[in-house]
């Protein structure tokens, strides 16, 4: 006599359980499902398909599905089919994988070309008892170069009772020979909002009471994986006895509270510091792991971002919590996006290393202080202007006050000694922040003057610094015709041509430039200008690039006035008699002497050689 025991079946896992057996219970496809759909129903169906996607999307049971739509038959239907609502005769042995002519291979386990050779030599017979003869191989890419050679002839001219469905997780690693050959889907991640709803489908259908929050945890921890998310669920339920709450699967998985996680977002970037600790400790302590808190961290700061430019995904968005959603968009309102790009380089190159870490909580702390740290530090723009919105040196630091011993006390010496560090702004700035420097005027010889100044073996007093060196005096440089001339002056042609062709001048004053560029000039045309500059003259200069149009370019101004003067050499009465006598005639040059090169145009009087014009008058030939 049996007992119950002995008669119940086997549990089966959810992912077993609930795979799906035809197109309609396949969620997260509707591009993939249309596209098959016409095919079948114009009959223009493909000889091999190529399947890919993460793990967990469905492609293998999209491979028997398929397989099985292919040789649908019933009492009323004879054709492949979509439509699979009535169980074929076929389709029971089909999708539990034990149809004679549906032959599964695994090439993870078979990467050679003995294998593929089977495959080759089996090809040419027709089907047992079904329509096609289909082969589904999977996890293709594990195949060798010689294996994917051995198949691309049966591959490209396969018998018309052959089908071929593969399937990849790293469609990059298949020969772009083979996947030419095939009609290939990308199976997308499920949407978590869609995983969420199908989770709530299946835990009503088990009887199991499940929270929305918990099943929308689930989801996230997925990652688009339906069979990821099956398996957690089930990891849940026998968990929680049956009941599948918020706070077990944060137990279960090492989650953090969502809402801690703003929490803590928000403490890092006001750089509280020491309250960011306390709070990751917090969730330490109740057992979340430290990667995934950071992760979690990570996962804000993008939706903090993306917030910002798409207020709207707010709303859209199922996965997000009210605390998520709410205090995203203050955040998103209120940081700048230099912020939440730094956080986001940070946290992505900090995760690497609290995994690899042997101390993941240590590691992680180190990665949030960093962040707090950072959070408080002025951007790259900000630092800038503030450098250029700092006042100018005192005359009355203690280094400019020294009288000049070189000429005779008139202070030329201070505004040489200033000079360089008025120019390097950063520089400027730490040095009138300083505090004046103290030695003692004998210091023993085994100690230094700093450890006298400690011990008070002698009174300090202010040391009189040398006078420094006075820069080497450049040419002084009022404009562009100034550095054009710089240029020519040291041989440089190539940089001649190129201030002259590409800059216009915005503000020039000493040791420093301010240009517009044009749209042809080479990037690299600032950085060589200034470090050209500082060579030539002896002194930095800082060229900076402005949004202002600035003045015409040298050519541009000389092309205007060349223009000027060709008009103006057009309209004197004795260039246009000359032009009347010789019908086709024209200026084509311009010359001045005297006064008139310095004016710009031509008056009366004016000293002009008007090219061509003087030899056609002389020419003999001409009446």
């Amino acid at each position: 006599m049996s007992t119950s025991a002995d008669t119940a079946s086997p549990y089966r896992v959810l992912a077993r359980k609930y795979r799906p057996a035809d197109f309609t219970a396949l969620i997260g496809q509707e591009p993939m499902v249309r596209t098959l759909t016409n095919a079948f129903e114009t009959d223009r169906i493909a000889q091999a398909w190529m399947l890919t996607g993460v793990r967990g999307v469905g492609k293998t049971t999209t491979a028997r599905i398929l397989a099985r739509a292919l040789n649908y038959k019933t009492d009323a239907v004879d054709r492949p089919s979509i439509d699979l609502s009535v169980p074929g005769i076929h389709c029971q042995a089909i999708m539990e994988g034990r149809h004679v002519d549906i032959l599964e291979m695994d090439a993870a386990s078979h990467t050679g070309i003995d294998d593929i050779k089977q495959i080759i030599d089996g090809v040419r017979y027709s089907p047992v008892s079904a329509r096609y003869k289909v082969y589904i191989i999977d996890e293709v890419h594990m195949l060798s170069d010689k294996a994917f050679n051995a198949l691309l002839k049966t591959l490209e001219e396969p018998p018309p009772h052959a089908k071929f469905i593969f399937a990849t997780t790293e469609i990059r690693k298949v020969p772009i020979t083979v996947l030419s050959r095939c009609q290939r889907f990308d199976l997308r991640r499920v949407d978590a909002a869609e995983l969420t709803r199908h989770l709530a489908g299946i835990a009503g259908k088990e009887g199991i009471s499940a929270d929305a929050s918990a099943l929308a945890m689930i989801a996230r921890a997925a990652e688009g994986s339906v069979r990821d998310a099956l398996s957690i669920l089930d990891q849940a339920i026998a968990h929680g006895r049956g009941t599948v709450d918020t706070e077990t699967v944060k137990a279960m998985l090492g989650l953090a509270d969502r809402s801690r996680i703003v929490d803590l977002f928000e403490q890092i970037m006001a750089g509280q510091i020491a309250e960011a600790l306390a709070g990751f400790r917090a969730l330490y302590d109740v057992g979340a792991d430290p990667v995934v808190v950071l992760n979690d961290l990570a996962g804000f700061v993008h939706t903090v971002t993306r917030l910002r430019f798409v207020p709207g995904a707010a709303l859209e968005d199922a996965a997000l919590t009210p605390d998520e959603r709410d205090r995203g968009l203050s955040f998103a309102q209120t940081l700048s996006v230099t912020a939440l790009s730094r956080a986001w380089q940070m946290l992505l190159k900090g995760i690497p290393e609290c995994e690899a870490a042997a101390r993941p909580f240590a590691a992680g702390e180190m990665l949030l202080i960093r962040l707090a740290h950072a959070s408080t530090m002025p951007t790259l723009d900000e630092a800038l202007k503030a450098l250029d919105d700092a006042p100018s040196a005192p005359s009355s630091s203690p280094v400019n006050n020294q009288p000049d011993r070189q000429g005779g006390g008139d202070g030329r010496g201070g505004s040489r000694a200033s000079q360089p560090a008025q120019s390097a702004g950063l520089a400027h700035a730490v040095a009138t922040s300083a505090s004046p420097r103290v030695s003692d005027p004998e210091p023993a010889p085994s100690a230094s003057p700093a450890m006298q100044l400690i011990e008070g073996s002698a009174p300090p007093r202010p040391v009189v610094l040398p006078e420094p060196a006075a820069p080497v005096s450049g040419p002084a440089i009022a404009g562009l015709s100034d550095i054009a001339d710089l240029c020519e002056k040291n041989r440089d042609i190539m940089m001649k041509v190129q201030v002259r062709k590409y800059l216009r001048l915005v503000a020039v004053e000493p040791g420093r430039l301010s240009v517009n560029v044009t749209s042809e000039a080479p990037a690299s045309l600032i950085g060589d200008l200034s470090r050209k500059l500082q060579d030539w003259t002896g002194q930095r200069w800082i060229v900076s690039v402005s949004r202002d149009e600035g003045g015409a370019t040298l050519e541009e101004a000389e092309t205007v006035k060349r223009d000027a003067l060709l008009v103006d050499a057009s309209q004197d009465p004795q260039v246009a008699s000359i032009l009347d006598m010789f019908p086709g005639a024209r200026v084509i040059d311009v010359r001045l002497g005297g006064a008139a090169a310095l004016d710009g145009g031509l008056d009366d009087g004016d000293d002009a050689d008007v090219s061509g014009l003087d030899d056609l008058a002389e020419d003999p030939d001409l009446d």
